[in-house]
């Protein structure tokens, strides 16, 4: 259960740390969905649900970008979202590898 512990707290505080980077990446894909949202005339809740379709590369293909324009834009989200989710593994990785540390060193 230390483990445990240690590991959400690690994870928190490194989270937070960079929680500006993450959330300007959300905004970015929030805000792209929207743009494209207004090009293909969809309304706002369904640009955003194909943004964060996009983003984390499900791709249901249930809506698709016909304009030039929104199909790169699309391109950029799918991109960020693979980078904000690279961060994401990344944080957990170094969460993970601390907290094993911080446990066995307390441990005797």
């Amino acid at each position: 259960m230390d483990l445990t512990f240690a590991f959400l707290n690690i994870f928190w505080a490194a989270l937070s740390s960079l929680s500006p980077l993450l959330l300007t990446m959300l905004t970015v894909i929030v805000l792209s969905g929207l743009i494209i949202g207004r090009l293909e005339k969809w309304p706002r809740l369904n640009a955003v649900y194909f943004a964060f379709v996009t983003a984390t590369t499900v791709g249901y293909g249930d809506f698709r970008p016909t304009h030039p324009i929104s199909r790169i834009i699309a391109i950029f989200i799918a991109l960020t979202g693979l980078l904000l989710t690279g961060f994401l593994v990344s944080i957990g990785v170094y969460a993970v590898g601390e907290a094993v540390k911080e446990v066995s060193i307390y441990s005797p």
